[in-house]
């Protein structure tokens, strides 16, 4: 295949872009942004799960004490009662008795009970701090998340900036080269990752192989315009007063 010396130097413009558009993909895939979201999107899931959990604690104690405050509120009442029976002056002397009995009996009831539910409002505040506490954790992952996410979709707006540029370079370097010499490039881009590289100081800018002195003879005497590649990686080789031949 052959190709003027200055077009095959455009093949570097395009090689130049293209590793450009390259960089461009790997930096989208490898933003460490997402792998940032990623890890805090884990961690807001456990700490929305671990304050569902606590909620539901809550919740649960909640009815306990309502519970407790009812039958508290029942013994009482039913204390008021006795009470007001024995002082109306009505009942027997056995009746009286039996209230009397009664009374002390609810008594230690409610004391019982107040007890209780004391300890319940003590575990009650201890969860409510709980509660307080995770649904801040959550907020504050929420907000970290938002900020790493702004952050990502700003990275990735600046790439797509710089790759519509770079498709554009290349959509306008395209018409200037013969479609041997890119069909040529193409393939060996796809298979290699590099389509064509300058030969500097008799070394393969794609591969980084440097050349034999038999090869390096074999180029030499070939015509300016003749399409040479590189014997490891496929490469077309621009030579150039660099090439050190």
């Amino acid at each position: 295949m052959k190709a003027e010396p200055a077009v095959q130097r455009q093949l570097l413009d395009l090689a130049k872009v293209d590793a450009e558009l390259n960089r461009v993909a790997h930096r989208r895939r490898t933003l460490p942004e997402l792998a940032e979201i990623e890890d805090v999107e884990k961690r807001l899931r456990e700490r929305r799960d671990a304050l569902i959990a606590v909620q539901t604690s809550a919740s649960d104690l909640d009815r306990e004490v309502s519970k407790q405050e009812r039958e508290v509120e029942s013994v009482r009442a039913r204390a008021d009662r006795d009470r007001k029976l024995m002082e109306s002056g009505s009942v027997s002397a056995k009746q009286l008795s039996d209230l009397e009995h009664e009374l002390e009996t609810l008594a230690r009831r409610q004391a019982a009970l107040e007890d209780d539910q004391l300890e319940l409002m003590e575990r009650k505040e201890a969860v409510d701090a709980d509660v307080q506490r995770t649904a801040a954790e959550v907020d504050k992952t929420e907000r970290e998340l938002d900020e790493l996410r702004k952050r990502r979709d700003e990275a990735l707006a600046d790439l797509d900036t710089t790759r519509a540029r770079r498709e554009a370079d290349r959509e306008s370097l395209l018409p200037k080269l013969p479609e041997n010499l890119v069909a040529l490039y193409e393939r060996v881009r796809a298979h290699k990752g590099i389509g064509a590289a300058l030969l500097k100081a008799r070394r393969c800018g794609a591969c980084q192989l440097e050349l034999d002195r038999s090869t390096i003879a074999e180029i030499k005497a070939t015509a300016d315009d003749e399409v040479v590649q590189c014997d490891n990686c496929g490469a077309v080789l621009v030579r150039t007063l660099e090439s050190g031949l």
